[in-house]
């Protein structure tokens, strides 16, 4: 898109080293005329965003800061609401004061009727630029809600490569996981797509297409690496599957609408959301709410806040739609396309 200047914010300074030279060289590479700055710090740090924002006169953010590790944050809600909740606040009102005009939150089919922490915390990190935007501002606060992307970072993807390359087993929870994907490529200009079309609170919801099957994910991997899946038809394979079983607070399915409701947009594969959503005076007081649990650590009590304000939340279930009207989609080329395979 070749923007005039890019700013790199992560608070993980090896992450941060090793994108800036990925991209350096790829500017290089190409003869691109784009500034590229690599910034230390943390979303919840609501001066420094808007010191970076206004000297370097930001245009847009795309906040995707978040901790996304289902079991983890499940037994770090504290951190997770912190990061998730509080920092998308933090990093929203320090855009607003530099006077930035999109702010455009990524955000997950997991904040849909969520069942762990995770989803809870985005869903309710959604509402809170929903009712920024509905109280007026002059910067459009806009998200963008989609399942997994084939090869980014915590994907299954370099996970079952990695397993393959050992010689296995490739773990996967459950032969009937299904999950929705896209490739880096196509999400991340979806992403910019909506962004441009947004005019303040609107939830964009890209069309994942039908979802994959993580069982078949791992056997096309799998065949896609020149190896053989060893199970009880082909004993003398090369490669075993272990299922390890759900973990806490994970779904066997992810939805991408909380509710019935959605409307087309001028781009095919964006569709917006129509979905319920707090007032700001309801938003500054639960995230006060929020804030006296986290300086206790009362993880009880950050869960039970969730329950309260995240329509749908139900902690410690694993959902309950039933698996076998789901079409699943064909995997070969999605797949072939996102990894890179070993010579």
């Amino acid at each position: 898109m070749k923007p005039s200047c890019l700013i790199l914010f992560e608070q993980s300074e090896f992450s941060l080293y090793a994108i800036e030279k990925e991209l350096a060289a790829e500017i290089e590479a190409r003869g691109l005329q784009v500034e590229l700055k690599a910034m230390l710090g943390s979303v919840v740090n609501r001066g420094h965003i808007e010191r970076v924002c206004r000297e370097y006169r930001v245009d847009t953010v795309y906040h995707a800061a978040a901790y996304k590790h289902v079991p983890i944050v499940e037994d770090n809600p504290s951190a997770g609401v912190r990061n998730n909740i509080i920092g998308t606040l933090e990093a929203a009102q320090g855009a607003e004061a530099a006077g930035v005009k999109h702010f455009i939150l990524v955000s997950t089919d997991k904040a849909v009727r969520p069942t762990n922490v995770m989803g809870a915390t985005k869903r309710f990190a959604e509402l809170v630029l929903q009712a920024m935007a509905a109280r007026g501002s002059e910067t459009v606060f806009s998200m963008v809600r989609f399942g997994n992307v084939l090869g980014s970072s915590g994907s299954v993807v370099p996970l079952f490569r990695d397993q393959i390359q050992r010689g296995g087993p490739v773990t996967v929870t459950h032969p009937d996981v299904i999950r929705y994907f896209m490739t880096i490529p196509e999400a991340s200009q979806l992403v910019i797509q909506a962004g441009a079309m947004a005019r303040g609170g609107e939830v964009f919801v890209l069309d994942m297409g039908e979802p994959v099957r993580i069982l078949d994910l791992a056997k096309t991997m799998v065949h896609l690496m020149g190896l053989t899946v060893r199970d009880e038809q082909y004993p003398n394979g090369d490669i075993e599957i272990a299922f390890t079983g759900l973990r806490p607070g994970e779904k066997p399915y992810e939805e991408l609408l909380i509710g019935e409701c959605s409307v087309g947009t001028e781009h095919e594969m964006i569709m917006q959301a129509t979905e319920e959503k707090l007032s700001w005076d309801e938003i500054l007081f639960a995230l006060e709410a929020f804030r006296k649990a986290l300086e206790k650590g009362d993880k009880a009590s950050l869960k039970a806040l969730l329950r309260s304000y995240v329509a749908g939340y139900e902690p410690g279930t694993n959902g309950s739609r039933a698996l076998e009207s789901m079409q699943v989609r064909e995997l070969p080329r999605l797949v072939a396309n996102s990894m890179a395979l070993p010579d």
